[in-house]
């Protein structure tokens, strides 16, 4: 299907809006207008349960008068943003996808949204997503399921559960989203969707006044255009936050690294050390160098392995796997020389992918099991199963599950040493037509939870498509509080899986 041209104002990139504002290329209310009226127009696609145009209009004037004053609040300073149905902004509807909040206004405001307001961003609305954050096709049958802009004649899966936020950005309805990340809920709709979807270690931004799922595994993160654009979000967003323990558990340092983006190159043999310090790895080398805005003049190497089809939690179809190879031709022809990382015996990837699953479940319980017990309450009945499933979890199970996360912590980490990211796929397959069962994409689940209950930094990158012209993505991993290093090679390694920055075509969609 035929491109959109990237440089319409609606698909460019948050940075490049909030340049032009910041040069008075454009108004923030112009920008702020814009995307209001796709979104109007974009009623089909289901991408939003609420637009909250008049604040966002008062946000942009805001911006476009502190701006003239001489004030700018922060690095995306007058660039729209939406965020998922399970962040709570208050006088706003926050449903967390499921009827049975339906009516139920936010009495408080989250710290993510209190932080993008005082960066002079302007929130155009809440995204839709899968009910209670609990599945990752995307689908809500009793809300409303986004519709995945690559296809409009027949109804695929959006990746959740931030389905809205990932179609959103995909069909230009806003520059920047922010999603959860419990089992892979942002890099699902990111891989999906042909955007980037980055999954922050756990506690780098504060959850504080989200609707929770899991206290364990429940992180908030950016889906955007580009990694440089969800890196600014995460800037915005990262610090330590009392009223969010796991913020204050992080290193300061893993926050103020944001900061300093590192221009990153792949030399030959300059991981010679990184192999001879774990006997687990090798690793990938190359001679080609790039640079992202405002990147350290520093040439630091990069150090890339890849998980090897032995280790993968699933297998592959078979245009994911040509787009799996693809990817390591692309690699090859850019001077690396991908090889395979064996992660420790211990370490098996299924596993971690089961073992995030019987954490959320019993975790997830412990707040809905009410409303699963309950027929009355008017809950989508897949979703009822999975959390009344975690009702049957042993709590002795729960606890060995996670013991073994520490553990497979402190494993993935001590394999790393020298590495800044391991390369794996994202998805099996490329968005397939939705099906009532919710059962045609699990095998996303299964290699995005690892992440999860690694509580390491992921982010998927676009990467191919498939013969039917949808996107599939691969991710990077990264131990967890290594968010900085992971970015800098996510920069260089997006300009050679995708040269050219593909959007669908939006003409069916009126738009």
């Amino acid at each position: 299907m035929p491109a959109q041209d990237p440089t319409d104002l609606h698909f460019r990139d948050a940075r490049e809006l909030a340049r032009a504002i910041r040069d008075r290329e454009l108004s923030s209310r112009q920008v702020t207008a814009h995307f209001l009226d796709r979104i109007e127009r974009a009623a089909p696609l289901a991408a939003f349960s609420e637009v909250t145009a008049e604040r966002a209009l008062a946000q942009a004037d805001a911006a476009d008068r502190l701006l003239a004053a001489g004030m700018l609040l922060g690095p995306l300073h007058g660039v729209p943003v939406a965020v998922k149905d399970s962040i709570q902004w208050q006088g706003t509807p926050t449903t967390g996808g499921s009827q049975t909040r339906r009516g139920v206004i936010s009495t408080e405001t989250s710290t993510a949204v209190r932080a993008l307001a005082a960066a002079g961003m302007v929130i155009l609305g809440k995204t839709r997503m899968t009910e209670f954050a609990f599945g990752l096709s995307g689908q809500n049958p009793t809300q409303g399921t986004a519709r995945n802009p690559w296809d409009a004649k027949v109804a695929r899966a959006p990746g959740g559960s931030s389905s809205g936020a990932g179609v959103a950005v995909a069909a230009g309805l806003t520059p920047i989203a922010l999603g959860g990340d419990t089992g892979g809920s942002v890099r699902a709709p990111a891989a999906l969707n042909g955007v980037v979807g980055y999954k922050p270690s756990s506690g780098l931004i504060s959850r504080a006044g989200c609707l929770p799922l899991s206290d364990t595994l429940d992180v908030l993160g950016p889906i955007a255009r580009s990694v440089a654009d969800a890196r600014l979000l995460t800037q915005v967003l990262a610090g330590p936050d009392v009223d969010d323990a796991a913020t204050l558990a992080l290193p300061a340092s893993c926050v103020t690294a944001l900061r300093h983006p590192v221009a990153r190159r792949v030399a030959a043999n300059a991981l010679a050390s990184a192999a001879a310090s774990s006997s687990a790895t090798t690793t990938a080398s190359a001679s080609a160098a790039t640079t992202t805005d405002s990147a350290s003049a520093v040439d630091v190497p990069i150090s890339v392995a890849v998980l090897p089809p032995q280790a993968w939690p699933t297998p592959l179809s078979d245009a994911a796997l040509q787009v799996w190879h693809q990817t390591q031709e692309r690699l090859a022809q850019a001077g690396l020389t991908p090889t395979a990382w064996h992660p420790p015996a211990s370490l098996s990837f299924a596993r971690m992918a089961d073992d995030n699953s019987l954490v959320l479940a019993y975790e997830a319980y412990r707040y809905f099991g009410a409303l699963a017990e309950d027929p009355a309450a008017p809950l989508w009945e897949v979703v009822r199963a999975r959390i009344a499933a975690g009702g049957r979890i042993a709590q002795a199970d729960y606890e060995a599950a996670l013991n073994r996360r520490q553990a497979d912590m402190a494993a993935f980490a001590g394999a790393m040493q020298g590495l800044d990211a391991l390369l794996m796929p994202a998805c099996d397959q490329a968005a397939q037509p939705l099906d009532a069962e919710d059962v045609r994409h699990v095998g996303l689940g299964k290699l995005l939870r690892p992440a999860n209950f690694l509580g390491a930094p992921a982010i998927t990158l676009p990467a191919g498509f498939d013969t039917e012209g949808m996107p599939i993505g691969v991710q990077l991993l990264a131990p967890a509080g290594n968010d900085a290093p992971l970015l800098d090679c996510a920069a260089t390694l997006e300009r050679v899986l995708a040269p050219t920055r593909q959007t669908p075509d939006m003409s069916p969609w009126a738009l």
